[in-house]
């Protein structure tokens, strides 16, 4: 017998009265929603600005919250049916080039016609708005009503007062901005980037009405954007609202058609990151921009501030209690606003660097722009524009039916038949250095699993220089031999794969135990003492290491010189010098963890030092036609430790020195490191270090599909892709992407013996027959 299962009972009685500060979208909608749920609710709603006062024009909603929308409350939904602007194109518009792609569906509507909308709702249910009126403080609500939602926006006074409960953290970044309107309707959402004297400077515009507030041909939100030295230059600061809007018709005249701009109390802003460790205090609970913001390139702070309204009242509608329901609130909606934040960031900082972008090809420029903040990929922009992306593809070089994962890339004489890299993985399983059987089977089924270049761990220089008594070497000879054993494999067997080698040495990280025994924590017993460019224990119960003296700089070096001839000997195609995670070069690199004072300290230019002469010295000796890669940490994640600027200098001067490629990583450096983690979180730093400096780079870090690979590799924001768990989860991961792709090129090749499962196998059928008939009734 089972238990049948039930639905929580709304407790009508746990929020009966309610205050709302602030009467935005998200503070009108939750008003509007949470009374029409009881109609016996007494809901206040307090807005310091006259019904009709707003800011900003156009308001850009997405089909799946209208969807919310549309089951949530039918009457809202019909009225804003009635009022919205569709769109299906985006024209982006660069050096005189005009580029478009088709099929992302926008709907858009004027602000001032939202919040009437919401406005007449709350009316029609008996909410009472209270316009032209400050709220009570938080703390004074909280004793009089049962919930007080904060929908105070980006400069919330409830955030502020109670700082200390939500922990509010705000980062002001580097463009200025105006929210300007033009009385006429773009036909589709543009991007238009005007090269002047002072800087580069953006449009972002987009139609929210076809009639016009005057009975003309429409109006458009226009935001124009740049970054804080060109506004300085340009001499914005000087100008007022009329000036600096006439100034921007003159700039973005093309756009305009000549055409005028105006505002609404407009004025110069940088935009302001929010991000609160806990969004309730008590009873009281921020919702929209008040708990959370996210840059307008990628339009969406009124439909977070909806969405959080739908999920605060389902919450307190389902929970049995107002504690309950808050955490419930929490808990929905702080995975989507951090995803959405993510994405905003990375949009937000691709027009900060726009400059980076300019000498792009046209069609690249966009396809760039467009995939900006990786919501877009290569794979659905192709199902909503197949035209405009295989036309990118075609710039790129890419054969018919090729995907740019499947492209060739060539360093010095080694070409790659495809842009994959199995990355460098540490698996602690070789006895006194030697890789044995685990590693042979390990690497070789990577390297018969597609990709063009499989990647050793980092292999260690010494037996002072291993992280683990279980970390592989090469510093004897019998370590080589096995190794040869394990080029001679991935040669023979998977001709077309090229297998490189990481050289490395733990510095202040030796003498650990294995990973899955306690990762960085030291050895109960046999350890071995360690060295490092200062002495600095990694941990507090890390072992202090030794600084190294000249004669110990001396040595080390020659450690390096010794493991790559040995490399050589192997068989390698490619070395890579580590430099990166903390390890002894690293720890040169960084300034957290090289306190010296003498000609390897100090400046940049003095830390970089002793990682130059080992790297000089191993290109010295590596054969000229065999390409080398060099890692390195692109920021420490932590205050004071090395800065993206840093990163581009560092890869700069590796560069000059004969570095082929850079491995652009991050962190690892300091225990108390704060890594911003996401979906290809590491890649701004190569995009940066690859568009500033012209050295091909790889990026790394939470890569996961082919369809990431193809859309960075094409937006020109890496020329490598290095995928460490995705291999651990599949060794053929390259092959099963070509299958998926329907790709059987030279890019990429089944081995004989697996040619047979080089389709997808059958499945159970998951579809029913269809009707053939419709009888009428």
């Amino acid at each position: 017998m089972t238990t049948p299962a039930t639905t929580a009972t709304p407790a009508r009685g746990s929020a009966h009265r309610i205050a709302v500060i602030g009467g935005g979208p998200g503070g009108l909608y939750a008003a509007a929603l949470l009374k029409r749920l009881d109609p016996e609710r007494e809901i206040t709603v307090w807005e310091r600005n006259a019904p009709d006062d707003t800011f900003g024009f156009g308001v850009v909603l997405s089909d799946e919250t209208l969807g919310g929308i549309e089951h949530a409350d039918p009457v809202v939904y019909a009225a804003l049916q009635a009022e919205f602007v569709r769109w299906d194109d985006i024209d982006i518009v660069h050096r005189g080039s005009r580029h478009t792609s088709g099929g992302h569906g926008f709907a858009a509507l004027g602000r001032r016609r939202l919040l009437g909308i919401l406005h007449e709702r709350c009316r029609e249910l008996g909410v009472d708005l209270r316009f032209c009126a400050e709220a009570p403080p938080a703390a004074e609500l909280s004793t009089a009503y049962d919930l007080v939602i904060a929908a105070d926006g980006v400069h919330s006074l409830t955030r502020e007062a109670h700082a200390e409960a939500f922990g509010p953290s705000i980062e002001t970044h580097r463009c200025r901005y105006i929210w300007l309107a033009a009385d006429f309707a773009f036909d589709a959402f543009r991007f238009e980037i005007a090269e002047t004297e002072h800087g580069v400077m953006q449009l972002h515009g987009y139609p929210f009405s076809t009639a016009g507030s005057g009975g003309g041909t429409g109006e458009s939100t226009v935001i124009v954007e740049m970054r804080e030295e060109v506004w300085e230059a340009a001499g914005f600061a000087e100008l007022d609202e009329r000036e600096s809007t006439e100034r921007c018709a003159k700039i973005f005249a093309d756009a305009l058609d000549g055409r005028t701009l105006r505002g609404n109390k407009s004025a110069w802003i940088n935009f302001r990151t929010v991000v609160n460790k806990r969004w309730s205090h008590g009873n009281t609970v921020l919702i929209g921009d008040a708990a959370h913001t996210a840059h307008f390139s990628i339009g969406s702070g009124t439909k977070l501030a909806v969405e959080d309204a739908l999920a605060l009242a389902a919450c307190l509608q389902e929970r049995p209690g107002i504690a309950e329901a808050l955490a419930a609130y929490e808990s929905e909606r702080r995975p989507v606003v951090e995803s959405t934040q993510r994405a905003a960031r990375a949009s937000l900082e691709w027009f900060e660097r726009l400059p980076d972008y300019l000498g792009q090809p046209p069609r690249q420029f966009a396809f760039n722009l467009l995939t900006r903040s990786r919501r877009v990929t290569h794979d659905n922009l192709r199902l909503r524009d197949a035209r405009f992306t295989e036309s990118v593809e075609r710039d790129f070089g890419c054969p018919a039916g090729t995907p740019p994962m499947f492209t060739p890339f060539r360093l010095r004489d080694l070409t790659l038949r495809n842009r994959v890299v199995v990355s460098p993985m540490d698996m602690y399983s070789a006895v006194d250095g030697v890789p044995g059987d685990f590693h042979l089977v390990h690497l070789g089924a990577r390297a018969l699993g597609g990709a063009g270049l499989v990647m050793t761990e980092m292999v260690c220089v010494s037996e002072r220089g291993r992280i683990t008594p279980g970390c592989a070497g090469l510093y004897t000879d019998g370590q080589a031999d096995a190794w040869r054993r394990i080029t001679d494999f991935a040669h023979a067997q998977a001709p077309g794969t090229a297998i490189g080698v990481q050289l490395g040495h733990s510095g202040r990280k030796g003498s650990t135990k294995l990973m899955w025994e306690g990762i960085d924590e030291p050895l109960d017993e046999g350890n071995w003492p360690l060295v490092a460019p200062s002495p600095l224990p990694y941990k507090e119960n890390s072992q202090r290491p030794h600084e190294l003296d000249r004669a110990g700089l001396t040595a080390v070096r020659e450690e390096f010189v010794s493991a790559a001839r040995r490399a050589d000997d192997s068989g390698f195609d490619l070395l890579e010098l580590h430099c990166a995670h903390g390890y002894l070069l690293s720890g040169f690199l960084s300034p957290l963890t090289n306190r010296r004072t003498d000609e390897y300290g100090g400046s940049l230019h003095n830390r970089l030092r002793f990682p130059l002469e080992v790297f000089d010295a191993l290109r010295e000796l590596w054969p000229e036609g065999k390409p080398m890669t060099v890692r390195i940490s692109a920021t420490d994640w932590a205050d004071g430790g090395t800065t993206a600027d840093e990163a581009v200098e560092i890869a700069r001067a590796f560069a000059a020195h004969g570095a082929d490629a850079i491995d652009v990583s991050t962190g690892q450096v300091v225990s108390d490191e704060r890594p911003a983690y996401g979906r290809s979180y590491q890649t701004p730093f190569a995009d940066r270090i690859r568009n500033e400096t012209g050295t091909p780079v790889l990026t790394v870090g939470a890569i996961s599909s082919w369809d990431d690979v193809n859309s960075l590799i094409l937006a020109g924001r890496t020329d490598l892709c290095a995928l460490a768990r995705p291999h651990l989860y599949d060794p053929h991961w390259t092959l099963h992407a070509a299958a998926e792709q329907g790709y059987a090129g030279p890019g990429v090749s089944w081995p004989s013996q697996y040619r047979a499962g080089s389709r997808p196998p059958q499945t159970g059928r998951t579809d029913a027959p269809k009707p053939r008939l419709t009888l009428g009734r």
